[in-house]
């Protein structure tokens, strides 16, 4: 991942398309502190889409299994105690 100050990245925004282009994450900071990260959308949407990937399969997994007849409330109570 990349760091920049925010004036560079006012000064060279083409350059830091391509980098992002290439697959690079890029950190815009101000007075040393990170403001902004700049990340390819395509890479966005890609991680959204694993997140929604693996819920599914969380769920699908969950399918058929039970707590042997305890109730969610009842573990509840029990970890209050």
């Amino acid at each position: 991942m990349r760091t920049v100050g925010a004036l560079e990245a006012r000064k060279t925004p083409g350059s830091l398309l391509e980098l992002i282009e290439m697959g690079e994450d890029i950190v815009i900071t101000r007075h040393g502190k990170p403001m902004a990260r700049l990340v390819a959308l395509v890479e966005e949407i890609d991680r959204k889409a694993r997140a929604r990937a693996a819920g599914k399969r969380l769920l699908e997994r969950a399918k058929g299994q039970s707590l042997g007849g305890i109730s969610i409330k009842e573990l509840i109570e029990d970890g209050r105690r």
